[in-house]
């Protein structure tokens, strides 16, 4: 009797142990990195998505990273950059991301080309790096339903700016406060939603949105600027001025991508 109850309390203490780790998981904000390896040139593009589709993207989900967008631009045809987003659960993965891609054999094998390009002919220009955290209010990354469904589908990178730090803090304040439900709600497809930590360009959010096509995702903009409730949000006294800058890009998944 002894030995069967000291069994199901273990049972018990690890089922709670268990469920209370899973919550503390799913409670946790992502940190986001978007890398944009500036590329000029067609071919140099070829050899760089060579290099992430066959090296690094398998190397990261090999660490347990999912959901790895792999991005053309859409809207300029002569900006053959690369734009690359990792999501991290923890902040340990990404300070740990280059010691374990030099202890990875695979990742090393086949990125082998890719490294061995000569000084005077690099694949890239530079890698344009910015790190982010989750709002509070959208805590983790969502892929569109396209891509599960492996449709088509195209992608919108917003950068806001502030002027100064407290003003970028109200402009997260109210994304998280009813601006990204709405943006649900009028079928925007919210993909990530990130306070820059890191840039050259602070303070300033970035977000994504996702769509079928163009046409459907100009509507949704239009059902989200008409809407009352973003009428009533946008004329609220806290909230005025809080962006001094909107940058945006079009972009278009590789076949490879995660997203």
């Amino acid at each position: 009797m002894f030995r069967a109850t000291s069994c199901m309390v273990f049972v018990c203490c690890l089922f709670v142990f268990t469920a209370t780790l899973t919550a503390q998981n799913q409670s946790k904000n992502q940190y986001y990195e978007l890398r944009i390896y500036k590329i000029y040139d067609y071919e140099k593009q070829q050899i760089m998505e060579n290099y992430l589709e066959q090296a690094l993207v398998p190397a990261l989900e090999r660490q347990g990273i999912k959901d790895i967008g792999v991005f053309r631009r859409a809207d300029d045809e002569n900006d053959h950059s690369a734009y690359v987003l990792i999501p991290y659960d923890s902040m340990q993965t990404f300070v740990n991301l280059n010691a374990s891609l030099a202890k990875d054999e695979k990742y090393q094998k086949a990125a082998a080309q890719y490294f061995d390009r000569p000084l005077k002919d690099p694949v890239f220009n530079r890698i344009e790096s910015r790190l982010m955290k989750a709002f509070d209010g959208m805590k983790k990354l969502v892929a569109p339903k396209q891509t599960a469904e492996k449709k088509e589908r195209i992608f919108e990178l917003r950068l806001y700016q502030s002027h100064t730090e407290k003003h970028a803090a109200k402009k997260v304040e109210m994304f998280n406060k009813g601006e990204i439900d709405l943006m649900k709600e009028v079928g925007l497809g919210p993909v990530f939603f990130g306070e820059t930590l890191i840039a050259n360009d602070v303070p300033n959010l970035i977000y994504m949105l996702s769509a079928s096509n163009m046409d459907e995702h100009k509507k949704h903009w239009q059902a989200f600027v008409k809407h009352p409730k973003w009428a009533k949000m946008s004329k609220l006294p806290e909230y005025k001025d809080t962006v001094s800058k909107i940058q945006k890009w079009f972009l278009k998944p590789t076949k490879f991508s995660k997203l």
